[in-house]
């Protein structure tokens, strides 16, 4: 924009505050119409200037499925880093806005992620992503014995309830420990947070065992940034990210096909008090 187009500096500043005012409203609008059991989170980053300087600005997204199997965008921040202090206070940013029912937590592993996801989302079960799991474990084993710890972990997730997913677990382990003694440690030490899917429906283990869904987003956000390179300040990333975030939002919404059926959600709630780790009863309110 600019005199090329015909629109005054004056102009593209009002359509900008216009702009910022709507996506700060859809950053911060009420999540306690309904609850949210599965809470996905993770980062991704983008080229900004600060103070003068070209560096790393991270994106943080959250998106959650409704009791209802529903997708929705919960909320999205710009930050320096993926540290604990700058995730604790975007995941304290939720539930402050009403998000409620939350029982597993999908993300990856970095550290400062997980310390804030035990700090604030109280209660609620964590399930690290088996696909950054199996990346971090691909980097310790020889190119020529990928193929085999990879399809040998895979069975683990391949068996028809958790019962068999626990012995299956201990299986591999005892396997590898010889040939492949870090990847059996990395295997024992990430064991619960592995797992913690197989506590859930068997229908939504797919879909709730890695953050896939959430990075494609990721994905369509770099598509749309790398038009612009690096952005002049922190403000304008906001303004683009979360004009794509809500375009994606507003899809879900309006798509005839939810994300988890109506049917395997009432098994869920069948399942809360028997199976799956929930915080309390009623609401479940999370800490803020």
């Amino acid at each position: 924009m600019g005199a090329t187009s015909g629109i005054s500096k004056s102009e593209v500043s009002r359509i900008c505050t216009a702009l910022d005012a709507e996506m700060a409203a859809f950053r911060a609008r009420p999540l306690g119409h309904v609850e949210f059991p599965y809470v996905f989170l993770d980062a991704t980053y983008l080229k900004g200037r600060v103070g003068g300087q070209v560096v790393a600005r991270a994106l943080v997204v959250a998106t959650g499925v409704t009791m209802n199997g529903d997708r929705e965008v919960l909320g999205c921040a710009v930050g320096d880093s993926e540290d604990e202090a700058f995730w604790s206070e975007f995941l304290r940013s939720v539930p402050s806005r009403g998000l409620t029912g939350v029982r597993l937590v999908i993300s990856d592993h970095h550290l400062g992620l997980k310390a804030a996801i035990s700090s604030v989302m109280i209660g609620a079960a964590s399930q690290r992503c088996r696909v950054h799991f199996m990346r971090n474990v691909l980097a310790r084993v020889p190119r020529a014995s990928s193929e085999m710890v990879a399809a040998a972990i895979r069975t683990i997730f391949a068996q028809p309830d958790r019962s068999a997913v626990a012995e299956q677990f201990e299986r591999i382990t005892v396997m590898l420990e010889r040939e492949f003694p870090d990847v059996t440690k990395m295997l024992t030490d990430a064991r619960d947070d592995l797992l913690a899917f197989a506590a859930f429906p068997l229908e939504h283990w797919r879909k709730i065992w890695s953050t896939n869904p959430l990075e494609r987003l990721h994905r369509e956000v770099k598509r749309r940034c790398d038009v612009v390179g690096v952005f002049p300040n922190d403000a304008a990333i906001d303004r683009l990210v979360t004009a794509v975030i809500v375009e994606a939002h507003d899809e879900w919404q309006v798509t005839d096909r939810r994300y988890l059926s109506e049917t395997s959600m009432a098994r869920l709630r069948q399942t809360e008090s028997a199976e799956i780790p929930a915080p309390t009863r009623a609401r479940r309110r999370l800490a803020g």
